[in-house]
């Protein structure tokens, strides 16, 4: 009936877990699909805004040209070649037909004041056909929105075989003058780049939230296991210990005593290292720093460490050896002594724990320049280097594929990290899969 009872919580927990995420990849697929959409339908209306935009100006300057041509005409007092004496020959560039030899300064008379009056305010230029050299001369370049007081490089203005008098003008800021024509839609399309932009970010912490809603679940189910084991283990010995029959075998009294301090030494670590968290969390790291002769404080620090690892006594049962290579001159730091033991500790114990070989693991020290080098390097499984940066984040354990038995929290880097950056230093990591770690920390200006 209990195991009955138990599939079934584990049936709806995952029933609802599925269904969480269900509901969540159908909200951002449909969210993605009004955002695209969205984004179409501005696109296209903007286009046809613009489009609308330059015909509007095309027909109007169509017109503006056609009366310049006329005032010519009656000034010159001959008639126009034509009903329609303007041709578009490019977006930007249109010929106006003269039966006549034009005046420069009248021209630019007639087209500043018929511009103004039609409402064209952009910036032009425009140049004559002179038959009797076959090229056209430039004219001038009128600077209507004058924004800058720059002269303007000339444009050599292509001429026109159909015609013989003739001029031309031509309008170099034509797409940006019907742009800014379009402030509406572009404030319009400025406020959708923000909504995409909040949308992105909004998708991003969802995902976020979710990773470390998974990690912190993976963590939590990982530190009751790691608790229930010893507390399990203490409470069967304790009731062994509390049968009197117990008395009459003092080797097995002795036994069941060592197996209680054993797990309590092993509760008591797992303890500290939640503590160690809590203090990642409010980095309420107040450093101690006082001055450090590394070499000896190192052999001081690890002591128990090597004897444990000598002896298999690590957690994991692993018998391995642990190598001194100090060969650094200048070896004093200012340091926080109990924080530096724990750096030793979490990195010694991994390189035992992700070592699936007799452990192997070498301090040495080096100075370089003005710094202080501390290396660690082991034999273990190594670590991949996609994994380099995200084995300091909190939580975060590298996979071990069949490898089912590597406990821990993932809150060990984390905290050397926290401790490295806290005193200014720095760490570097470089492995090799099969082959081993090497956790390098850089202590800048050793003390003299």
């Amino acid at each position: 009936m209990a195991i009955s009872l138990l599939f079934l919580t584990f049936e709806a927990d995952f029933y609802f877990e599925f269904m969480t995420h269900q509901t969540l990849r159908l909200i951002i697929i449909l969210a993605t699909i009004s955002i695209v959409g969205i984004v179409i339908t501005q696109v296209y209306w903007v286009r046809r805004a613009f489009d609308l935009k330059e015909r509007q100006f095309d027909q109007t300057l169509q017109v503006s040209l056609q009366d310049v041509a006329e005032k010519i005409s009656q000034f010159n007092k001959t008639t126009l070649p034509s009903a329609n004496v303007v041709t578009q020959v490019s977006s930007d560039y249109y010929i106006v037909h003269i039966n006549n030899v034009i005046d420069a300064n009248l021209l630019e008379h007639y087209l500043k004041t018929d511009f103004k009056k039609h409402q064209i305010e952009v910036d032009f230029e425009y140049g004559i056909y002179d038959c009797t050299t076959e090229k056209m001369v430039y004219g001038n370049y009128i600077n209507f929105s004058n924004r800058n007081s720059i002269e303007k490089p000339k444009t050599e203005l292509p001429k026109w075989d159909k015609f013989t008098y003739y001029f031309g003008v031509y309008f170099p800021n034509r797409a940006t003058y019907l742009a800014s024509e379009m402030e509406i839609w572009i404030f319009s399309s400025l406020i959708l780049l923000v909504v995409i932009v909040f949308f992105g970010y909004t998708l991003f912490a969802i995902f976020e939230q979710k990773r470390l809603a998974e990690i912190q679940k993976d963590f939590i189910n990982n530190m009751t296991h790691e608790f229930k084991t010893p507390i399990s283990t203490i409470a069967i010995s304790a009731d062994v210990l509390s049968n009197p029959a117990i008395l009459e075998n003092p080797a097995r009294l002795k036994n069941y005593v060592s197996i209680i301090k054993n797990e309590n030494s092993r509760l008591k670590n797992q303890v500290e290292r939640v503590l160690q968290l809590a203090k990642v969390e409010q980095s309420a790291f107040d450093l101690q720093k006082e001055k450090v002769e590394m070499h000896d404080f190192i052999k001081e620090a690890t002591a128990s460490l090597a004897l444990k690892v000598k002896d298999g006594q690590t957690g994991s049962g692993k018998v391995g050896e642990l190598i001194y290579d100090l060969q650094a001159q200048n070896q004093y730091i200012e340091a926080d002594k109990v924080h530096l033991t724990n750096v030793f500790y979490n990195l010694i114990d991994n390189a035992v724990k992700y070592c699936d070989k007799v452990p192997k693991i070498t301090i040495s020290t080096y100075n370089q320049g003005n710094k202080f080098i501390l290396c660690i390097k082991d034999n273990g499984m190594g670590i991949p280097e996609k994994y380099y940066k995200r084995v300091f984040e909190k939580f975060f354990r590298v996979p071990t594929g069949n490898l089912h038995d590597v406990k821990g929290f993932g809150i060990g880097l984390n905290y050397v990290k926290s401790v490295v950056k806290a005193h200014k230093w720095q760490i570097n990591i470089s492995s090799t899969v099969g082959e081993g770690s090497e956790f390098q920390i850089v202590i800048p200006n050793f003390v003299l």
